[in-house]
């Protein structure tokens, strides 16, 4: 077992979300990937509501491409720090959240 803290960081988006012009979640990963970050995923949703809207299904995809989608990685709790005010920016009013978790590394006898 490592000794390291880490964290566990969503992100909160949809697909419709942008940043310069460009998939909010993308750039995202772009930025994670540019700071040293180990890994990123984006996970899209089949079917989610926020508080100021309505709930979009993957039957309504006609209506503009605003499925959900979320942004994660698991990084250390220093990295998370120096990476977290430009994500805080990035995504603006969306949801994020950080949960501390343990890492297992790998089996090094496989």
């Amino acid at each position: 077992m490592t000794s390291d803290k880490y964290q566990l960081v969503s992100i909160y988006l949809n697909e419709a979300d942008k940043w310069d012009h460009h998939p909010l979640h993308l750039e995202i990963l772009k930025f994670l990937w540019h700071s040293g970050c180990a890994g990123g995923t984006v996970l899209r949703g089949l079917a989610g509501f926020t508080k100021g809207g309505g709930i979009v299904t993957t039957s309504l995809v006609d209506v503009g491409s605003k499925l959900p989608v979320v942004v994660q990685f698991v990084e250390a709790s220093a990295k998370v720090d120096e990476v977290m005010p430009t994500l805080r920016r990035m995504a603006g009013v969306r949801l994020i959240t950080v949960q501390e978790v343990q890492v297992i590394p790998p089996d090094p006898l496989i």
